[in-house]
Parts: structure tokens; C-alpha cells; sequence
């Protein structure tokens, strides 16, 4: 038994190996192999769709951002870009092969990758000094989350977000959408072809 599980650990440790040794992208599929119901696609976001999800945000005003689900960091390297430079990058993400992927691959003393749940989004918030988050951006997959856990997250968001703040999403139904409009007042909406699959934007403002 403890051979099989040996041999099942080395076999993992070669698969990440070798999909680190094919980059971001070879990183990121084999992330979506490992845990396909945590990852919402293949493939990550695009250029025109990260533009577009970060456009309403107020830099100037952002001292805190938090990202779950950040994957290989496609949105965590445009942030820090925008980012004021007193500001700090939370990102919380289940999946330890991107955890350390990101540790290893973002040097900004601004950036932290937190191994954890998006559940506890405000317990992880506090524990690095923080009462509030100014936006929460999520990639997540709502629609194939284990049941609860969506609307314990959006919960959560909407409880740690300070008035003003805005959670931001993108997915390609409209669980996302229909969870951010539970909790917050207004909620605009957006789409964008320039991805693959097509997806869904969402900014739900709080009060």
C-alpha cells in the first residue's frame, strides 16, 4: 500500500514537473486536469476579456484587491500593473500546484497567494491585516461548485467588500451573475466574444 502510494505521489510530482517545463499554459491545463470542477476552463482569460473586467475599477482608490481562482496568475500580473504601489494582491486558490506556481513566479512584496477556500475570504483578509477588501474578482466556476458553496462565497464577498467596492466575475453562465445579485444592489453586466468560450462579465456594486 505504502508503495502504491509512493509511486502514485512521484507520478504526480512528474506530471507537474513536466507541465511547469511547458509554462504558464502546460501549468494551467494540468491544473484544470487535476481539479476540472474548481477550474472554469482549459484555457485562461483573455487580453481583451481582462481589460474589460478591470476597466470600472478605481486604482487610485484601491488599497486592497482579492482574486479567487487566479490559476497562473493571467489576472494577478495586470493587476499589480494598475495597482497603487501602498496597495496589496490577495489571491486564494484550493489548488497547491498554482499556489506555488505563483509564489515561485510573482516577486511583488505586494502579492500574496493564500492556499485556502474563498469561503473563508474574510478570515484570510484579516489575517493579513485588513478589515475590508476594495474589489473581489472571481473566475471561479459557480455552476459546478459543490452545492452551498456558491452562495457561501457570494455571502462571504459581499460581507468583506467595503461600501463602494464591487465584486467582479466572469463566467460563461449566468450563476455568477444571478449569485452577485442576491447581495448586491446593482449589478452591471458586460460580455465578451474575445474569449475562449465567450463569457459572461459581471460588477455587483455595494451600497
Amino acid at each position: 500500500m505504502d508503495s502504491e502510494l509512493a509511486q502514485e505521489r512521484r507520478g504526480v510530482k512528474l506530471k507537474r514537473k513536466i507541465a511547469e517545463a511547458l509554462g504558464p499554459a502546460g501549468v494551467f491545463f494540468q491544473g484544470f486536469l487535476e481539479h476540472p470542477r474548481m477550474v472554469g476552463s482549459i484555457i485562461p482569460s483573455s487580453k481583451s476579456t481582462i481589460d474589460k473586467m478591470l476597466a470600472p475599477v478605481n486604482w487610485d482608490e484601491c488599497k486592497l484587491f482579492v482574486e479567487y481562482g487566479p490559476g497562473v496568475g493571467t489576472f494577478c500580473r495586470p493587476v499589480l500593473e494598475r495597482l497603487r504601489r501602498g496597495g496589496e494582491l490577495i489571491v486564494i486558490d484550493t489548488n497547491p500546484l498554482f499556489i506555488d506556481y505563483l509564489n515561485r513566479t510573482i516577486r511583488d512584496s505586494r502579492f500574496h497567494a493564500v492556499l485556502g477556500s474563498a469561503e473563508d475570504v474574510e478570515a484570510i483578509v484579516r489575517s493579513l491585516g485588513h478589515e475590508h477588501a476594495d474589489y473581489v474578482l472571481s473566475g471561479l466556476p459557480f455552476s459546478t461548485l459543490p452545492d452551498g458553496v456558491g452562495p457561501a462565497i457570494a455571502a462571504a464577498t459581499h460581507r468583506v467588500i467595503r461600501p463602494g467596492g464591487a465584486f467582479l466575475t466572469y463566467q460563461f453562465s449566468t450563476t455568477a451573475r444571478d449569485l452577485t445579485a442576491r447581495h448586491f444592489a446593482r449589478v452591471d453586466t458586460g460580455f465578451t466574444w474575445l474569449n475562449i468560450p465567450p463569457c459572461l462579465l459581471a460588477w455587483g456594486w455595494k451600497a
